[in-house]
């Protein structure tokens, strides 16, 4: 519901010819999703707005369909060039290689719809190739690292003074919240969008929406249900505010958790872990991730489980070899005889 009135929002201030893009594209994206391209679309017109002479002459919300067939391949490079340094009401905006090559997939989108329907004669964004992305090393949490954090999560030791007068009245809550992004590797959104008739103990299996807007059942081991069991007797006497009634995970204000919630637990727990690396909901997913497939060794399993379209984007994350494997191999091949 939010992301439907920020998406009103951001479409007020674009040219009314998007709302066709954004009609036609409903099907196959989730509302976060759209709303991203709302967003970076955005920036691109700003900047024709701003930088282009014939753009100049009339407000971004008039520009007619037919603006697009006078931008030229030029005109996206520089626009490309003005994401790594931009400033906008007083403000400055800087973008990396991926949140140029976010941006330049939302434009040859946008493009290619109205191409593909024949509504412009031209597709200079197909002209630009996305920026290479250099590969980042997975972050994520050793066994051992789990078991701490899940364990700081029941005790709270570590914490704050005030933060371990939250902690007693969250505790239940959070070790279910936590278990289960640690058991199953769903997504944070996922997560806060469960119901608590999306939960089945019978086959233990949880009900989600994935990126897309699909529905899918993940199964959960007997660690997840026990902590998913001891909240919902504390879930079922909580009385939520009106619209949240159906919501799994409530805030101390029994409204439906937040993604920004979550991720500020997360970030509290595993400081009390790790200060080395930087944890997030995302590399709870991708620990799980890892796991599965040093258990399985079975890519396709892997991908099938995290929701991942191509296999090959789980192959380039979990296929690695890990450094245990390498530390072996360094004494594997004798050189000379002792």
């Amino acid at each position: 519901m939010i992301n439907i009135t920020h998406m009103r929002e951001v479409l007020a201030t674009l040219p009314g010819f998007c709302k066709s893009f954004f009609r036609g594209i409903q099907e196959y994206t989730s509302s976060r999703t759209r709303l991203a391209y709302a967003y970076d679309l955005r920036v691109f017109f700003e900047f024709l707005h701003d930088n282009n002479s014939m753009c100049k002459k009339m407000e971004i919300t008039a520009y007619p369909l037919s603006i697009l067939d006078s931008i030229c391949k030029e005109d996206i490079e520089e626009y490309m060039d003005y994401l790594s340094l931009y400033e906008k009401d007083g403000k400055e905006y800087t973008n990396n290689e991926r949140g140029k090559k976010r941006k330049l997939s939302a434009l040859k989108s946008f493009y290619n719809y109205y191409f593909c329907a024949e509504q412009i004669q031209t597709n200079p964004a197909a002209l630009v190739p996305l920026p290479k992305q250099h590969e980042k090393e997975i972050i994520r949490l050793d066994a051992d690292e789990v078991a701490m954090l899940l364990d700081q999560v029941e005790d709270g030791t570590k914490l704050s003074k005030t933060q371990q007068i939250y902690h007693k009245k969250t505790v239940i809550r959070d070790v279910a919240l936590l278990t289960l992004l640690l058991g199953t590797g769903i997504r944070v959104s996922e997560c806060v969008g469960l119901d608590i008739n999306d939960v089945d103990f019978k086959n233990n299996g949880i009900k989600i929406r994935r990126k897309g807007g699909y529905e899918t059942v993940v199964y959960f081991g007997d660690e997840v249900a026990d902590a998913l069991h001891d909240y919902l007797e504390k879930r079922h006497h909580m009385i939520p505010l009106e619209g949240h009634e159906n919501a799994l995970f409530l805030s101390l204000q029994n409204r439906r958790i937040t993604v920004r919630a979550v991720e500020n637990l997360v970030k509290k727990y595993a400081s009390t872990v790790t200060t080395l690396k930087k944890i997030t909901p995302h590399k709870l997913r991708s620990t799980y991730g890892t796991a599965l497939y040093q258990e399985t060794g079975d890519i396709y399993l892997v991908a099938d489980v995290l929701g991942h379209k191509d296999v090959n984007t789980t192959r380039k994350h979990y296929a690695a070899q890990s450094d245990m494997r390498k530390r072996k191999a360094a004494n594997a091949v004798r050189l000379r005889e002792p």
